[in-house]
């Protein structure tokens, strides 16, 4: 009886076991990938293209100096380790999925959410550039509100979907009352107006400053922070987002492939996991 017994056992701990071993091999690959491959951070430096170094086999895609890709790669960040904190001066409840966050400051109104942040950065760069005039982006209902016209005295007036601009206020070309036209901004457009209104870009062109985007309510939206090619013309990217609710702007790991993080591979109509949110059917747009 004792015999039966014994043989029962061990025949149940062979099932386990074989149950067992798929899982267990994994997570000794997965540890065992994080040992072998090196670290790609420079936890010491504080902009993009120094923060983050090039996968072995790659070298950083070339742009012209004073363009929007290279402003991009070399924007400031924080000192490495810095938490993502929320507009109300709150920290955001997970900080495991970044890797830098980028000097952008959070309005306390609690506005600037994802695609604020990326129009925010865009608007930025115009002003700097002196490329004032080209500041403009359509609110939900398809309306274009420039930074122009609103410098002028122009405001919207409201009623449901219908737009129009009257002059009501003096003209203010200030960088003050630039930052209140961002705010309006803000509260009428989005990752729907964006996704209608920007240009789609094709993945194998794509560089940086281009964006992923899922338009809707909630939808979200990220940018090409940084771009890297190999001999064979593969490319992998550094992506950056805001959030909701409004929060600091962060540089994101790239969660699924540990051996290339936090570099992505992005390619049309596949599923892309970007930190805590998962791009389905997306697609890629640029700026104007």
């Amino acid at each position: 009886m004792k015999k039966i017994l014994l043989t029962i056992l061990v025949l149940s701990s062979l099932v386990v076991l074989a149950f067992q071993f798929k899982p267990v091999k994994k997570v000794v690959q997965t540890v065992t990938a994080s040992i072998e491959t090196p670290s790609l951070i420079n936890k010491d430096s504080l902009t993009i293209a120094s923060r983050v170094n090039t996968p072995e086999g790659y070298e950083r895609i070339a742009y012209t100096e004073g363009s929007f890709e290279t402003y991009l790669r070399n924007y400031k960040l924080k000192p490495f380790g810095s938490k993502i904190i929320n507009y109300d001066s709150s920290e955001y409840f997970w900080q495991g999925g970044h890797i830098g966050i980028l000097e952008v400051p959070v309005p306390k109104n609690g506005l600037q959410q994802c695609a604020d942040a990326l129009i925010r950065i865009r608007s930025e760069y115009l002003w700097k550039k002196n490329r004032k005039r080209d500041i403009g982006f359509n609110f939900t209902s398809g309306h274009y509100c420039s930074w122009a016209k609103y410098a002028e005295g122009y405001r919207p007036k409201i009623n449901g979907s219908k737009v129009t601009f009257h002059k009501t206020a003096t003209a203010n070309y200030s960088e003050t009352n630039f930052y209140n036209y961002l705010n309006l901004i803000y509260m009428y457009s989005g990752t729907l107006s964006l996704f209608n209104e920007l240009k789609s870009v094709d993945d194998k062109d794509l560089k940086i400053g281009d964006m992923l985007i899922k338009g809707g309510s909630p939808g979200h939206i990220v940018m090409i922070a940084d771009a890297v090619i190999n001999d064979q013309g593969e490319k992998l990217f550094l992506l950056f987002q805001g959030n909701t609710p409004a929060q600091s702007v962060h540089l994101v790991k790239n969660l699924e492939e540990s051996h290339i993080s936090p570099w992505y591979q992005l390619k049309k109509d596949i599923e892309i996991p970007v930190s805590n949110y998962t791009f389905n059917s997306s697609k890629f747009v640029r700026f104007k």
